[in-house]
């Protein structure tokens, strides 16, 4: 996940997420990308080489943003509770402002495309395991969280319901405020795994 993205480049996996979000991966043509764009396709194929490519570019930008995002907005000050907090709220905010990105994980079809894609979303599943299980095992270990289920499992769930939110989200066309619904389901996840002695 080293490699940098041009203006350009990031102007074109935008406009890709919007062709996603308004016609699914069957409309993400490089042929629709150049229309919505107002270029020739030549102009597309000077960045990349095709669809595929296009739409892992989307998806490491994703993995990259977050990773970035998680670190600065984490801090080891805060508490176990605290750092959860942050980093679903880092999450729903982005997303309110960047909903063609929830498309791109999230689009019917999408993991049928390749295996390089499937690899890449597992790629932004790996970034946030990376931030959330320090935190899991961190509230285990201070008795903040349950410690009668695994850190593993706990993960799971957690990450579970957070995808759950963001797919209803997706299938309700964005139509409810994704921040009030996803601090409610914050603080519905810490009441279900904090310690309760």
């Amino acid at each position: 996940m080293t490699t940098t993205i041009s203006d350009r480049q990031l102007e074109i996996i935008g406009a890709a997420g919007m062709i996603l979000t308004v016609s699914g991966i069957s409309g993400l043509t490089i042929k629709n990308l150049a229309k919505e764009m107002k270029f020739s396709e030549s102009a597309i194929y000077r960045h990349f080489t095709g669809k595929e490519e296009i739409i892992i570019a989307l998806l490491k930008y994703l993995a990259r943003n977050m990773d970035e995002r998680y670190t600065k907005a984490i801090s080891a000050e805060q508490t176990p509770e605290e750092k959860f907090v942050t980093l679903f709220q880092s999450q729903f905010s982005f997303f309110e402002k960047n909903p063609h990105y929830v498309v791109a994980v999230f689009s019917d079809g999408l993991m049928e495309e390749s295996q390089r894609i499937n690899e890449t979303i597992l790629e932004i599943m790996g970034v946030k395991m990376k931030h959330l299980m320090p935190i899991i095992m961190e509230g285990q270990e201070k008795k903040t969280f349950t410690n009668e289920i695994t850190t593993d499992e706990l993960m799971h769930i957690v990450m579970g319901t957070f995808r759950l939110q963001m797919f209803k989200w997706r299938v309700a066309n964005f139509q409810f405020d994704i921040k009030i619904n996803g601090d409610k389901m914050i603080q519905s996840v810490l009441t279900l795994i904090r310690n309760k002695q």
